[in-house]
């Protein structure tokens, strides 16, 4: 037995508990042994009344006697709708023991993230990204580890946690291998599903195997039974009590104290007692029990069941509308009864003078279930308007709100849509959208029905596109939702569509309503989006269209934030199409304030969204202006960091700079920034746009690297294959795919991935040689086999570039037809290349070029070059290449 025979039927549950136990000791062990030793998570699980609790209460008193700090929370049943509220148990207390300045100084940066979702900090306007507040409470929990070492942290009930809460657990669950603290989650199996299931499965695979607890024996039931009635129990007796409760720890607790309450005798001829009187411990028999206590002890025990939590005397007796003195007697009685309890101190956590708990949540559940419906619903309206008048906020009285049945309240819609605010702002879109729908049963008035479905849609929009897409469209089909915010819904229902990958309608959706309106700046930023979202059209753009954008834009001076979108349109437009550079950076200069964005036109601004900006800095990238592209970029990726948007927005910001890197040959840069980006496209989702943008990009950088096994490793693992997203994706994604196929050798299908990105561009009307490179991959690959039609390849890649104009083009251009050539003509291209190069931005193609001329020169000064650049950008196969032609040195001069 642990720490010897468990003496009082208060430490039945750890009757047969010596391994789990055992298994704490070694992890306490290993936490309080260096304070630099990674962290460890036990995972408890069993059904209802094995233990689970008296586990974690051991380990708390094994822990403190060791000198650690323990913190511990617990789920609820009722409670599963309350956003953050088991993490906040957790954390809240350690945090409001600070001072204000101590807890700012040490959470740092992340203050303001985590803190409103902590409940410590009042929220920022607006939404908060939940990923970026996820990441924060991660961030928190570390830091404060750091300062309290030896930590151990006790959540139990976790199956009943709050879906933002085990958000939380699961990613620091994943992240303990550089924190030491020793984290014990209790839950049971089963009683959870869809994403709580699945982040409650991920905790469980980042720790060591589940310990999974088991019923009492026999030969520990009659130990238990004789410890609580006494060794003249006799073994018929024993084996019957183990008989009724399956040797449930708690069953057997609860049914010996029934035993002593009624005096029944602990013999065989009494044993035929124990089923009747194991009805009464639970559910129907509990409910029985509960009665017998009175209608007033009922009533108290109801409205403790509806609050859950902060059980007090005075909130039950406004509840239960009773006077101080009924409650109070109430509260006594109930607690002789073993229904009620006061907090166990040595659970450390922190409760109200006199606030009060069940004695086990089996018994919660069971009072609760057994409120007549109405009267239930009664309560809970009547808990909400007590919340609401303690002034504690709309979201804390919204899962009262949620419980309350329809009845054409105007208030309560109100009260819901003020509590998706609160919830908004402190990144719970899941419980705003909870709220919303709520409102949506009432229902709301006419003129107000239509703007409660473009908030949810509004809610939905970080979480899940395609929900925010019915949401946004109903709320558009119904009269009440106009002027700007009928615009907005339609800019945010088109950008949703875009998200899920129904290009083709969200074009559709924009152009529709751009038919409303009179020529103006609405009529004018509803076409900005049309033509952004076909200009990113990942397979067919007519010609046309780019004619009428052209005409469009010719207008346009850039004296206002709808004239400078369609001059970034247009230049994104003619560098996609291979236009001249020079115009393209004349169309995107003149979108800029003083060299600037303006104002209304930044990276967080919701009228434009960041797709706008985004095109503005890849013009810059393919055009050769690198600097701007990467200072656009990393403004991006720092506004987003700084306003806590974690989530799409930052992956792809990270994406677009990790491009900007890759152009200028820092492909070091570019790939820790992709790699970034990609672990972040992984949380928004599998398959979607951004998620191709930074997994082309680091297969792209890897090639550049020369580690060709890792980027196939890359495209296996993340999917980077057909079928493509219909979204243009940049760099080129055909182009890189195929260029990845023939550097593993497989020659025809790169050929075919080639010519069908050949395709792409004919149907698009014309591509820019660089943005798309498949014509001089292309050639190269075909130079064997048809050289006829790789010269013409490299001939309309040269004609191309010459037309772009830039020195990248041309210089790649000239790079392709040194390699088709041999002899003299091919050292004179390959000497081009290099001038061209030479002036270009674009280091990690001047470094190649160098490399190529020297070999075709037998250069030992061009191929040392060549080296030193190559070894500058991180292009680990080009300084193999060069370096082995040196150390052979054969021919060289």
């Amino acid at each position: 037995m642990t720490e010897g025979r468990p003496p009082a039927a208060g430490s039945a549950p750890l009757w047969e508990r010596d391994a789990e136990i055992a298994t704490v000791a070694q992890a306490l062990d290993a936490l309080c042994a260096d304070q630099a030793s990674a962290g460890s998570l036990l995972v408890l699980r069993g059904d209802a009344g094995l233990g689970k609790t008296a586990l974690l209460t051991e380990t708390r008193r094994i822990a403190e006697r060791r000198g650690c700090v323990v913190w511990s929370a617990r789920g609820a049943e009722t409670l599963r709708s309350v956003p953050f509220h088991v993490v906040r148990q957790l954390l809240q207390p350690a945090l409001l023991s600070l001072m204000p300045e101590e807890a700012r100084e040490y959470l740092g940066d992340w203050y303001d993230i985590a803190g409103p979702a902590l409940g410590i900090a009042d929220p920022q306007e607006g939404s908060a990204d939940p990923q970026y507040v996820c990441d924060g409470l991660v961030a928190a929990v570390r830091r404060l580890a750091r300062r309290e070492w030896p930590l151990v942290l006790l959540l139990d009930d976790a199956h009943w946690a709050d879906q933002e809460t085990l958000r939380w657990l699961a990613a620091f669950a994943e992240r303990l291998d550089d924190v030491s603290v020793l984290l014990v989650v209790a839950r049971r199996p089963g009683d959870v599903s869809g994403e709580s299931a699945r982040l409650l499965d991920t905790v469980a695979a980042a720790g060591r195997p589940v310990t999974t607890l088991s019923a009492l024996t026999p030969d520990a039931t009659a130990g238990l039974t004789r410890a609580t009635l006494g060794r003249h129990a006799d073994d018929a007796f024993c084996r019957e009590v183990w008989a009724v409760t399956g040797g449930n720890p708690y069953d057997t607790v609860e049914l010996l104290a029934k035993v002593q309450d009624s005096e029944l005798q602990p013999t065989e001829a009494q044993a035929g007692e124990l089923r009747a009187l194991n009805r009464a411990a639970r559910g129907g028999g509990l409910v029985d029990r509960l009665k017998g206590l009175g209608l007033e002890a009922t009533r108290f025990a109801w409205a403790a069941a509806i609050l859950g939590t902060g059980i007090t005397v005075d909130m039950v007796a406004r509840l239960a509308t009773m006077n101080d003195d009924l409650a109070r007697s109430c509260a006594e009685l109930l607690c002789t009864a073993r229904i009620l309890t006061e907090p166990d101190p040595a659970s450390g956590t922190e409760h109200e003078a006199g606030e009060l708990e069940f004695v086990h949540p089996l018994i919660a559940t069971a009072v609760y279930n057994s409120i007549p419906p109405g009267v239930c619903t009664a309560m809970h309206g009547v808990a909400a308007q007590i919340i609401t008048e303690l002034g504690r906020g709309a979201a804390e009285a919204a899962r009262h709100l949620l419980k309350v049945h329809p009845d054409d309240d105007e208030e309560l819609v109100e009260q819901l849509r003020e509590a998706a605010r609160e919830h908004l702002a402190v990144g719970a879109p899941d419980a705003a959208r909870r709220c919303l729908e709520r409102a949506l049963q009432e229902p709301p008035r006419p003129e107000v029905h239509a703007h409660v479905l473009y908030e949810l849609g509004c809610a939905t929009l970080l979480t899940n596109p395609a929900v925010t897409i019915d949401h946004l469209q109903s709320a558009l089909g119904m009269p009440g939702l106009d002027g700007h915010d009928r615009v907005d819904a339609v800019v945010r229902l088109s950008q949703a569509l875009l998200h899920n990958d129904q290009l083709e309608e969200a074009v559709r959706t924009v152009e529709a309503e751009a038919a409303r309106h009179t020529a103006g700046p609405v009529r004018m930023r509803l076409q900005a989006f049309q033509f952004m979202w076909e200009g990113i059209h990942g397979e067919t753009v007519a010609p046309a269209r780019s004619r009428r954008l052209a005409e469009l834009a010719s207008s346009c001076t850039g004296r206002d934030n709808a004239e400078r979108a369609l001059l970034i349109l247009r230049g994104f437009d003619a560098m996609t199409h291979g236009e001249s550079a020079d115009e393209v950076l004349e169309l995107c200069d003149r979108a800029l304030v003083n060299g600037r964005l303006a104002p209304g036109l930044g990276w967080t601004d919701p009228e434009w969204g960041m797709e706008l900006l985004m095109m503005l800095g890849s013009a810059y990238a393919y055009a050769d202006r690198l600097d701007r592209a990467e200072s656009l970029f990393a403004e991006a990726r720092r506004v987003y960091t700084g306003a806590g948007w974690r989530g799409g927005h930052l992956s792809l910001a990270n994406a677009f700079l990790g491009l900007a890197y890759r152009r200028q040959g820092r492909l070091r840069d570019a790939e820790s920034t992709l790699r970034e980006g990609l672990l972040l496209a992984e949380r928004v989702g599998r398959r979607l746009p951004l998620y191709w943008s930074s997994t082309c990009g680091l297969v792209d950088t890897l090639l550049a690297r020369g580690r060709v096994d890792e980027a196939w490793s890359v495209a296996e693992q993340y999917g980077f294959a057909p079928p493509y997203p219909s979204t243009i994706v940049l760099p080129d994604i055909r182009s890189v795919r195929g260029r990845l196929l023939l550097a593993v050798g497989r020659t025809e299908e790169g050929i075919n991935e080639l010519e069908a990105a050949e395709k792409t561009a004919a149907s698009r009307g014309g591509h820019n040689p660089v943005l798309a490179p498949w014509s001089i991959d292309l050639a190269k690959a075909l130079a064997g086999q048809d050289p006829a039609r790789a010269a013409q390849l490299a001939a309309d890649a040269r004609q191309q570039a010459e037309r772009f104009g830039t020195d990248t083009a041309i210089g790649e251009a000239l790079r392709c037809a040194a390699a088709l050539e041999t002899g003299q003509r091919a050292v004179q291209l390959a000497a081009r290349a290099v001038t061209y190069l030479e002036a270009s931005p674009c280091q990690y193609e001047h470094a190649a070029a160098r490399v190529e001329y020297g070999i075709a020169a037998r250069s030992i000064a061009e191929l040392s070059r060549g080296l030193d650049l190559a070894r500058a950008c991180g292009a680990e196969g080009l300084v193999a290449q060069a370096r082995e032609v040196l150390e052979t040195g054969r021919g060289l001069r």
